[in-house]
């Protein structure tokens, strides 16, 4: 199960939410299949974010990988940005194959203490800024996607997130903004489908994105086994984009697990994932 990159050279990506975590990890898989590469976010080299990286460093491991990278800071809660970023790649590209709308900012003011609190003593503002941080800003880079994937009769819109309808996610704002992620990927795909361009939700597992690393380092411990490195989804998203029966999956939400079993790759040290699965004591009745 040998990963062996798929040739996507000449294929114009957009990656939103490429800082760091998975948004990163996807933008250097796609690099080293060769394609060129738009990678988003605020934290830029002038202006960092409270976390690691920026988008010039992601620009760069793209270029470094093979592929090239091209860094624009955008807000995508901003409606502006986002139309200015997709005016960018039609005058630049004329044509763009691939979105990944990955930004999320719904971690903003995490409390873990309160995270999973019974809804009515949750705070309105948490499902607010879950809305407007993620569920709308990949609506929006999807909006500004479609129409030059449309003029060419093809493409892929991909979201990232997780959802599933046999367990609870632990909190319902976060649950409910999840679940309409996968509903936006159906709708997505209804609509676009006539026209050859496709969507697929792809979810990642227990990722060991920058956060989760510091988070058990902290505590003096690694990551559980069960954890995947951000690039296991750029992989099953490179490999959804070569794949010739890519219509057929269209309007579904899929693990990256069961994209690697698909495809028939492993993780970036050789280890096969299992598909994510929630604690039991989440399934819903």
């Amino acid at each position: 199960m040998a990963w062996t990159p798929p040739d996507l050279s000449g294929r114009v990506a957009v990656v939103t939410g490429a800082t760091r975590g998975v948004g990163r990890g996807v933008a250097e898989v796609l690099g080293e299949c060769r394609a060129t590469v738009y990678v988003t976010g605020r934290s830029t080299r002038d202006h960092p974010g409270v976390g690691p990286g920026t988008i010039e460093e992601t620009a760069a491991a793209v270029d470094a990988n093979g592929g090239w990278g091209v860094a624009v800071r955008v807000d995508h809660t901003d409606d502006a940005d986002v139309e200015a970023l997709f005016a960018r790649v039609r005058d630049e590209q004329g044509g763009l194959d691939l979105l990944v709308a990955n930004s999320w900012g719904g971690y903003q003011n995490y409390d873990r203490a309160t995270f999973t609190s019974p809804f009515w003593e949750q705070p309105i503002s948490r499902l607010d800024t879950m809305f407007a941080t993620g569920l709308r800003t990949q609506f929006t880079a999807a909006r500004g996607a479609a129409p030059m994937m449309l003029e060419r009769g093809s493409g892929l819109i991909v979201c990232t997130g997780y959802t599933t309808p046999t367990h609870y996610l632990g909190s319902l704002p976060y649950d409910v903004v999840k679940a309409a992620v996968g509903r936006l990927v159906v709708g997505l795909a209804h609509e676009l489908r006539p026209h050859g361009v496709n969507a697929v939700g792809v979810w990642p597992g227990f990722t060991r994105t920058e956060a989760v690393v510091s988070s058990f380092a902290a505590g003096g411990q690694e990551p559980p086994p069960e954890t995947h490195s951000p690039q296991f989804v750029g992989r099953a998203i490179a490999s959804l984009l070569a794949d010739p029966e890519l219509p057929g999956l269209s309007g579904h939400g899929i693990q990256a697990a069961e994209l690697a079993a698909r495809y028939g790759f492993t993780d970036i040290d050789d280890r096969e994932i299992a598909p994510f699965a929630m604690p039991e004591d989440l399934r819903l009745a």
